[in-house]
């Protein structure tokens, strides 16, 4: 079996492969955002960066280090609806002309952006309440999100993306896939011929991409349910629905993974196995939190994490729900609702394992 590559050798071959890392500065604990340059035709930009000047200014000085301007663009990628992927997409587009491409079941989203971040904000407003979040944590939340909406912007889809099909250019073949978890709309592409995944936020080395439960976003035809059922009995399992993205990835023989943010995969079925373990730990750790009685998922958030900050809140809340989707799929837990907020409570089973493999 080959060696691994460092991350110095794998940049280097997805340059040679025409592919080059754009780090741009975002404004979020994240850090800087990678955007893809894909030499060929038509010349390619994956991913755009948040809606801002500085981002725009090293974007700019990116492209011209490449001989590239944003003129030159013919084509504009999105992996995913986050506002540090998609912020800058509505300039870009009309400076260059170039058409945009993403997920179908994003289309409408990028269609009407300040709708769609409405929505967005009205969903996790009511699955906060309905998880014991208090009052003014979550309205000083939505406040924090409203004033973040100007990083983001959409554009109108001239090129919907269909999970299975296939992104081609003159010197390759990328097949689009559907990874959510991260997002409802993570999109992948593979290149097959290269070993190569442009993956987004789907897997990233240093940190875990944060499964975040997010307001359903159906596939073409289909309808959202409603808010009701959608923070209910049909609320989105966002950390499951990663899992079995992240499985489908591993599948895949690839040697490089350029990520969104931070250096790229080399390993990526080692690193997919260590967030699998990472994952069994805290959920056998919230089960044990639950031993003292039933408790809110905003009262297990803070046991597990203290009194974090309110930007960290909602956050927090998706991780502490998607273990608990996870123990209730063994049975180890059971939802108790009283007075429109739920509680959870252990059952008394003790699974063998909680991540299926």
């Amino acid at each position: 079996m080959a060696a691994a590559l460092s991350s110095e050798q794998a940049r280097a071959e997805a340059a040679r492969a025409g592919i080059h890392v754009l780090p741009i500065p975002t404004p979020f604990l994240v850090g800087r955002v990678n955007l893809y340059l894909i030499e060929d035709e038509p010349l390619t930009l994956v991913d755009c960066g948040p809606n801002s000047g500085k981002a725009l200014d090293e974007l700019e000085r990116a492209l011209a280090a490449h001989g590239r301007r944003v003129e030159d663009l013919e084509l504009i990628v999105l992996t995913h609806q986050h506002i540090d992927h998609i912020g800058l997409v509505d300039v870009l587009q009309r400076r260059s002309g170039a058409e945009v491409a993403a997920l179908d079941r994003l289309v409408p989203y990028l269609g009407d952006y300040p709708a769609a971040a409405e929505a967005d904000d009205e969903f996790a407003v009511a699955l906060m309440a309905r998880h014991g979040i208090p009052p003014d944590v979550t309205q000083a939340l939505r406040a924090v999100s409203a004033a973040f909406r100007g990083w983001g912007a959409g554009a109108p889809v001239t090129r919907p993306l269909v999970d299975g099909g296939e992104l081609r250019l003159r010197d390759r073949t990328l097949q689009v896939l559907h990874r959510p978890g991260h997002s409802p709309t993570d999109t992948v592409l593979w290149d097959a011929e290269r070993g190569l995944l442009i993956g987004g936020d789907h897997l990233i080395k240093h940190i875990s991409s944060n499964p975040l439960v997010a307001r359903p976003l159906p596939a073409p035809g289909e309808s959202a349910p409603p808010l009701a059922e959608a923070i209910g009995p049909r609320r989105p399992q966002a950390l499951r629905t990663y899992l079995a993205s992240l499985e489908a990835t591993r599948a895949l023989p690839a040697r490089i993974v350029l990520a969104g943010h931070g250096e790229p995969v080399v390993d990526h079925r080692a690193l997919i196995d260590e967030r699998a373990r990472m994952t069994e730990r805290r959920a056998r750790k919230i089960l044990g939190l639950l031993a003292g009685g039933p408790l809110t998922a905003y009262e297990l958030a803070q046991r597990m994490w203290g009194n974090v900050a309110v930007t960290q809140a909602y956050l927090t809340l998706s991780e502490v729900l998607g273990h608990l989707d996870l123990l209730a799929r063994e049975e180890a837990v059971r939802e108790v609702e009283r007075d429109g907020v739920v509680r959870f409570a252990a059952t008394g089973a003790r699974p063998a394992a909680v991540v299926a493999r």
